[in-house]
């Protein structure tokens, strides 16, 4: 494969189609993104394999949102890892890029290092937010935390929430190609069973882990054999496959599915993006007494903001923040 094939398809969606009825699906390379994200803070390794992860996650899962739309997944856990935060942006306009930023908050004192990263959550829930403009109320799901993995809990929650039967394979780590630097690098393929018109199941029908809904709940007949066949060629998958950069989604997808007929449509373009600024900062504090802005300014007489997504440091005059700030202003 050429260098400029490689490049052509890192940071990228691809959505495709099986010929098998309501299956479609995504294949996903996280590159040059995974690494930004990444580089923003020091986590340590069972921290940054959750960022990782969810990352992808988020990648895979927010190719559907519309233009300016903006997806969000939140895992928030009793363990040290307390959170995980992640936002897909829609791009602004056609053929431009979304925009993907990831965060996590974790109790570096009780992290065991040695442990899987996915035990560092505990019990918690697993969110997905999609909001859809300042004018509208956003969207959001939440199931608990259930499973092995943050793919396990996406899983449940399409399937409880949604009630679409959905699989994930991922793979995610430091990858070296020869001369060049070690770096991260994300590969996956989601898989959907689209609803039939009118077909719905009771909630509390399911047959998961504490009672929740699965596919198995969900489907029957034709539709499950044909989802029970297109998960079990997903299961040959493997891992060099899934990351690249020898292998195009497009060869991965008749590799794995050459017999189903997989029908692929327009990649999506993805980079490293933050919508922080200084306004939003100004529009958080406004909801602060002067009393309250005078306990947060620093001796050097300003009130300091860092974006937690990418390391943005933000300095202000306190007499410029608050809700009487903002009333002075107005009256002026």
């Amino acid at each position: 494969m050429t260098t400029g094939s490689h490049i052509a398809w890192d940071d990228t969606v691809l959505p495709f189609q099986l010929d098998l009825p309501l299956i479609r699906g995504r294949v996903a390379r996280l590159d040059g993104v995974l690494e930004n994200v990444l580089a923003q803070h020091n986590y340590p390794p069972v921290i940054e394999a959750l960022v990782a992860e969810a990352a992808i996650l988020t990648a895979l899962i927010g190719q559907s949102v519309k233009l300016r739309w903006r997806l969000s997944l939140q895992i928030r856990g009793n363990g040290p890892a307390r959170l995980i935060a992640t936002d897909y942006y829609g791009p602004e306009e056609d053929g431009q890029p979304a925009r993907i930023r990831a965060y996590a908050s974790y109790n570096k004192e009780s992290l065991d290092h040695d442990a899987a990263p996915f035990s560092q959550i505990g019990q918690g829930y697993f969110a997905v937010m999609i909001h859809q403009g300042d004018d509208m109320q956003p969207y959001q799901g939440f199931t608990p935390i259930s499973g092995k993995s943050l793919s396990d809990c996406a899983q449940t929650y399409f399937a409880q929430s949604e009630q679409i039967p959905t699989r994930f394979a991922l793979t995610f780590g430091k990858s070296q190609t020869p001369g060049a630097s070690q770096s991260w690098r994300a590969g996956g393929v989601m898989l959907q069973h689209m609803p039939a018109i009118g077909g719905s199941v009771a909630a509390e029908a399911g047959s998961g882990d504490g009672g929740l809904l699965s596919h198995a709940d969900i489907l029957a007949g034709a539709e499950a054999e044909n989802w029970n066949r297109a998960n079990i060629l997903l299961d040959t998958v493997e891992e060099i496959e899934l990351i690249g950069p020898s292998v195009t989604p497009t060869d991965l997808l008749l590799r794995l599915f050459h017999a189903e007929g997989p029908r692929v449509f327009e990649a999506q373009p993805v980079q490293f993006g933050c919508s922080c600024g200084p306004e939003k900062v100004v529009q958080a504090m406004s909801i602060y007494s002067a009393k309250d802005i005078a306990t947060m300014t620093t001796p050097e007489g300003v009130v300091t903001a860092d974006c937690q997504f990418c390391g943005k440091h933000y300095e202000f005059d306190p007499k410029t923040l608050g809700f009487e700030a903002a009333k002075a202003a107005d009256a002026g």
